[in-house]
C-alpha cells in the first residue's frame, strides 16, 4: 500500500493544478490518470480565457471565473518558471461579432449584460471592428471589444503542468486507472486501483473529468456527462489575427502572430456519450461560422481535426468541494471552462486542504446539491 498525504484521480488541467498547488506546498502527491496526463478535454481544448456567462445558467459561475482570471498571470508565470516551458498566454481582448438578427438591438443588450455584471465591454462601429481585425467579412453588422479577455495554448500548459507538478514533488502514475474509493462510513482513506494496488491518503480529490461518475461511489456527488466538442486547427497565410474572434455561431483563437499563422476553431455541442469522433456535420458547422466570421479563411489549410469530451452536470456548474464523507474531495464538472477555472480550483482545494476554509463562496458548486437522502456508500472497507 503506497501512502500519500492526498491522492488526486484525474491528470488533466485539473487534476494537474492542484497537483502543483499542493505539491508546492511540501504534501506527498499522487496523480492517478487512466491513460497518458493532459489527454483528454483538457488536450481539446481551445485555450479562451472567458469569464463572462455563455448562458444564464451560467451566471452564478461570474465571481469564479473573475477570479480565476485575475490570477492567471500568476499562475503560468509560477508554471513556467517550475518547468522552463512558455504556456504561450495571450492577453489583447476578444471582438464579439454579432451578424445576425437585430445587431444593435443584440449589442446593447450584450453591452447592458457584461456591464451589469462588471466586465468591461466596449461597443464598436462595424468599421472600428474592421481596423482592429480587417479580416470580419460582410456579414460582421456590429461588434463589441472585451479587452480583459485573454487565452491560452491548452497544449502547452498541460506539457508545462505536467513538469511543473513533478519537479514540485508530486509523484505522476499514468496508465493507473482508479475503480473504487476505499474506507469506513466515516472516513474516504484512499483509492484502488485497477490492478488490485491501493492508495492511502487523508484526502482524495476526483478530478476525473466527464468519466468521474464512473466511480460508483462519487457518482451521487459528481453526476458528470460527456458533452462532445469538435475543434479544426488551420494555416492562415493572410494577414495575421490579432485576437479572439466570436459569434454565435463559433470562434477562432490564434495560437501565434505569425505568418503562416495557426488559429484554432470550434466547436459543437454534442450529447454523443463517451464517443470521441470528428464528423462531417460537426467540421460543416464549425467550418462555415469560421467562413462566416472571417471569409479569407475559406483558403486556409486544415492542419489538424479532433474532439474532446466536457464534463457536463446537470445544472451547468462545476461541482467542488467536500463532501459529507470526511476525506473526500470532488473538483470537476467545469464544462466548457476549465482551462479558465483551472487557478482557482487549486487554490480553493489547497485551501480546503490546508485551512478547512476558503475565501470565496462556493456553496453553489457544493457536491452536496446532488445528495437526496441518505444513500449507502459502496466504498469497500479496508
Amino acid at each position: 500500500m503506497k501512502k500519500y498525504d492526498v491522492v488526486i484521480v484525474g491528470g488533466g488541467i485539473i487534476g494537474g493544478s492542484i497537483a502543483f498547488e499542493l505539491a508546492r506546498e511540501k504534501l506527498r502527491v499522487a496523480v492517478l490518470d487512466r491513460q497518458e496526463l493532459m489527454h483528454e478535454a483538457s488536450w481539446a481544448a481551445a485555450g479562451m480565457l472567458s469569464p463572462t456567462p455563455d448562458s444564464p445558467a451560467a451566471i452564478p459561475l461570474v465571481p469564479l471565473s473573475r477570479a480565476s482570471l485575475a490570477i492567471y498571470p500568476k499562475f503560468v508565470a509560477a508554471i513556467e518558471e517550475a518547468s522552463e516551458i512558455c504556456t504561450n498566454y495571450r492577453t489583447g481582448g476578444a471582438l464579439e461579432v454579432l451578424c445576425h438578427g437585430d445587431p444593435e438591438r443584440e449589442l446593447s443588450t450584450l453591452v447592458a449584460l457584461h456591464r451589469g455584471l462588471g466586465f468591461a465591454c466596449e461597443p464598436l462601429r462595424i468599421e472600428e471592428a474592421r481596423e482592429m481585425e480587417p479580416v470580419l467579412g460582410r456579414d460582421a453588422r456590429a461588434a463589441a471589444f472585451l479587452p480583459d479577455e485573454a487565452s491560452v495554448d491548452p497544449r502547452s500548459l498541460a506539457s508545462a503542468l505536467v513538469v511543473a507538478a513533478r519537479e514540485a514533488g508530486a509523484v505522476l502514475h499514468p496508465g493507473m486507472e482508479a475503480v473504487s474509493l476505499v474506507g469506513d462510513k466515516e472516513q474516504c482513506a484512499g483509492v484502488k486501483t485497477a490492478d488490485g494496488e491501493t492508495f492511502s491518503a487523508g484526502h482524495v480529490v476526483l478530478a476525473a473529468g466527464c468519466w468521474t461518475s464512473q466511480l460508483p461511489e462519487a457518482a451521487p456527488y459528481a453526476p458528470t456527462r460527456p458533452v462532445r466538442g469538435q475543434m479544426v486547427a488551420l494555416r492562415h497565410a493572410g494577414k495575421p489575427i490579432r485576437r479572439v474572434l466570436r459569434s454565435e455561431r463559433g470562434y477562432i483563437v490564434p495560437r501565434d502572430h505569425a505568418n503562416p499563422q495557426k488559429l484554432v476553431a470550434g466547436s459543437t455541442l454534442e450529447n454523443a456519450g463517451f464517443e470521441k469522433a470528428v464528423t462531417s456535420g460537426g467540421l460543416e458547422q464549425i467550418l462555415s461560422a469560421v467562413n462566416e466570421l472571417a471569409p479569407s479563411l475559406a483558403g486556409a489549410e486544415i492542419l489538424e481535426t479532433w474532439s474532446g469530451l466536457r464534463p457536463g452536470t446537470p445544472d451547468q456548474l462545476p461541482i467542488l468541494g467536500p463532501t459529507d464523507w470526511e476525506g473526500l474531495m470532488i473538483a470537476t464538472g467545469h464544462y466548457r471552462n476549465g482551462i479558465l477555472l483551472a487557478p482557482i480550483t487549486a487554490m480553493l482545494i489547497r485551501e480546503w486542504i490546508t485551512e478547512r476554509k476558503v475565501s470565496l463562496d462556493c456553496e453553489d458548486f457544493s457536491p452536496l446539491r446532488f445528495m437526496r437522502g441518505n444513500a449507502d456508500r459502496s466504498a469497500t472497507a479496508q
